[in-house]
């Protein structure tokens, strides 16, 4: 054979005495070499990846936490909740329960309407009519989910779905496969799956996958696992299930036993790309786990966990108190991450260290979570921008039309106080006022003290047309005295069930945060409010007035009593 080099110069080749066997064998080996390279380099990158892997965080405040005694939030609420977790960096929003009422179906479909960003989803029971009440209510959301579940665990089985296993792998694939066709993203729980046998709960879960779920949530509902039964089951769940598409694992806890935080960490090291829980742990019993900590965690402990998140850290403490005002409860002041000694410090020694070096004290700095340490406090010469300004920079939500109100409770309160905190702008939109039906709010009050010791109060209260009401009684004290003026007032059945004051700052100087748990005698609901106000018996007076206002609200038909999926038929 003739062939022309690259200088154009004829070449004689010869292949009879190539022995074409052994070239064969030479190239299938370099092939073998190759891929051998290229499987280490697969596996490098596999674990680069996995180093960076993304968790999503899924926010359940609305609907799981809703189901603490005492919270009622209203749509309104709702919706600034969910914008606030937006702007927090959550992945997805449970807006709700669509098929439990009416107002949960709207909150839900409100909610659809004005969140961008993050997934809105809904909670369904393996109920056909669940699936298509969230499948309404989510119309108009950019990026809809659908969160299916049904009960596994023995127990369950037994008393309250009375439903066999056979059974319930039926239903499991018969509404997810339904869930399925109306939505592109579908998660199943298996509730109560920590306490559901684990070859039982692989054939729930691999059901649910293969009828096209695409997140899979292993809820720990009674917060009755440990870390080291949680790591089990994942790394079996993990290593088992097995899909034609790409399925992430999720985690839900919570604290009866206080491991909700530590379990959920857990989770998340041995597999799960989702995490669910509550701002400020909010939740029924015990409550969720406290979304602020694990995001925190994962921040601080990167080194371990080796995952990211969207989460803004600097919005956690606006998150929080909003949470905080809306549900009525308070953050304990020794809570992790947002309570208010989280960056306190009292030993000597702890202070010494912390002012030659923050760290040796401080893993977590306070600007980390959206505490401003070197902000400047206003006072009574600060005018009108430099409050707005202050707002803006507490990235507080407030609509125009409440400048005016705001900027005048500021000067009134300045002129009482030397320097007004950040504490003090946070704690002064959250006084917002309730108003009533009747548009009547708390204008003023005077006690009295009696020859024989009691305490006489004249509250009074004032509506949008500078009408006053002026309500007398008397009590034991001055507390009891102008809460018995407010029932003359409202007229209803209602009973205190517990009474709270706080200080906002410290100081002698400090805002009273007072609030009040009541319930409503007729319905057994219970409502959680607050009042905000420089003199204690104030904020008294209108805690009490906004918990009665919630109770009358309930009473005309405008708050729709709280329903719970347990409070539900089982599942069908």
């Amino acid at each position: 054979m003739v062939s022309k080099g690259a200088t154009g110069v004829g070449l004689h080749l010869d292949f009879s005495e190539i022995d074409l066997s052994q070239t064969v064998s030479v190239i299938e080996h370099d092939l073998e070499v190759w891929k051998e390279f290229f499987l280490i380099g697969l596996c490098i990158l596999e674990k680069e990846l996995s180093m960076t892997r993304k968790v999503e965080f899924f926010d359940t405040s609305l609907r799981d936490g809703e189901q603490t005694p005492g919270v009622n939030f209203s749509i309104k609420e709702k919706v600034a909740i969910a914008k606030q977790l937006e702007k927090w960096g959550i992945s997805v929003i449970e807006a709700g329960f669509p098929a439990a009422s009416p107002d949960s179906f709207a909150a839900v479909q409100e909610i659809a309407k004005v969140i961008t960003k993050a997934s809105v989803t809904g909670l369904a029971r393996s109920v056909k009519s669940d699936i298509d009440a969230c499948y309404e209510a989510l119309k108009d959301a950019k990026h809809p989910q659908i969160h299916v579940f049904i009960a596994t665990s023995p127990i369950h089985r037994e008393f309250k779905l009375k439903k066999s296993k056979e059974e319930i792998l039926e239903a499991v694939k018969e509404h997810v496969s339904y869930a399925r066709s109306k939505f592109d993203i579908v998660e199943f729980s298996p509730e109560d799956a920590t306490r559901t046998e684990l070859d039982f709960l692989f054939q729930v879960v691999q059901t649910a996958v293969d009828a096209g779920a695409t997140y899979i949530n292993i809820p720990d509902t009674v917060g009755f696992t440990t870390p080291e039964e949680f790591a089990n089951i994942f790394d079996y769940l993990v290593a088992n299930v097995t899909s034609d598409h790409k399925v992430v694992f999720g985690v839900h806890c919570h604290d009866d036993l206080g491991m909700a935080t530590a379990n959920s960490l857990t989770a998340i090291k041995h597999g799960a790309g989702r995490v669910q829980g509550t701002i400020n742990g909010i939740g029924e019993r015990a409550g969720n786990v406290a979304l602020e900590e694990v995001a925190v965690a994962l921040e601080i402990r990167q080194d371990y966990y080796q995952v990211e998140t969207d989460i803004v850290l600097n919005e956690t403490i606006n998150t929080s108190e909003l949470v905080s005002r809306f549900s009525g409860i308070p953050v304990p002041k020794n809570k992790a991450v947002v309570g208010g000694n989280a960056f306190s410090h009292e030993s000597g020694i702890h202070q010494d260290g912390v002012l030659k070096n923050p760290l040796t004290y401080e893993i977590i700095t306070p600007e980390l979570v959206g505490v401003k340490s070197n902000s400047l406090p206003l006072g009574k010469l600060s005018g009108r921008h430099a409050f707005v300004e202050k707002l803006k920079e507490l990235a507080l939500d407030f609509a125009e039309s409440e400048i005016n109100d705001l900027f005048a409770k500021f000067k009134v309160l300045a002129d009482k106080k030397n320097e007004v905190t950040d504490a003090d702008i946070r704690a002064l939109i959250a006084g917002t006022t309730v108003e009533n039906p009747e548009g009547f709010h708390f204008d003023d009050l005077q006690l009295t003290t009696n020859d024989d010791h009691t305490i006489t109060a004249d509250v009074q209260l004032v509506n949008g047309d500078g009408e006053t009401v002026s309500c007398v009684a008397e009590g034991k004290g001055s507390v009891e005295a102008i809460f018995n003026a407010i029932d003359q007032f409202f007229n209803q059945s209602v009973q205190l069930l517990s009474y709270n004051i706080e200080a906002v700052t410290d100081g002698i100087d400090s805002q009273a945060r007072v609030l009040v748990a009541v319930e409503n005698t007729d319905t057994d609901t219970i409502f959680n409010s607050s009042g905000i106000d420089f003199d204690v018996l104030k904020a008294s007076a209108i805690a009490y007035i906004h918990a009665n206002t919630f109770v009358q609200k309930e009473n005309a038909g405008e708050i729709g009593h709280q329903v719970s999926y347990r409070d539900l038929p089982a599942n069908n």
